[in-house]
């Protein structure tokens, strides 16, 4: 069953994760790096070193759900891991919805540019 994605927190880790982690292996990282208790119904993303894959993990009533998409002729547009030592960034549903379709979140808006008039 998928989550209730208006109701659970979405947390996108930064950076390249091992995709031989499993479901303890990966709720390990969600405890470590995550916002709290992996059990807590959070979903949380995982994206691999090519970025062909990524893993869901959230709790589900009674048990830990994984859910894996990969894709075949492009990549998913993921943020690096720089300066916060990949500390999870909080999505919503549109966002996760952006990234599953391959849309790169970080983009979507540019920066508008002022020119002073003298």
């Amino acid at each position: 069953m998928w989550p209730d994605l208006e109701r659970v927190s979405i947390y996108l880790r930064p950076g390249m994760t091992d995709m031989r982690k499993q479901i303890n292996g990966l709720a390990d990282l969600a405890s470590r790096h995550g916002q709290g208790n992996p059990s807590d119904g959070s979903l949380y993303l995982y994206c691999g070193r090519r970025g062909t894959m990524v893993k869901a993990l959230y709790w589900d009533k009674n048990g830990f759900c994984l859910w894996t998409k990969r894709v075949e002729k492009s990549r998913f547009p993921w943020p690096k891991a720089d300066d916060d030592q990949g500390s999870p960034f909080v999505l919503d549903k549109r966002d996760l919805d952006f990234i599953l379709q391959g849309i790169d979140i970080r983009t979507r808006f540019k920066a508008l540019k002022f020119s002073q008039i003298a």
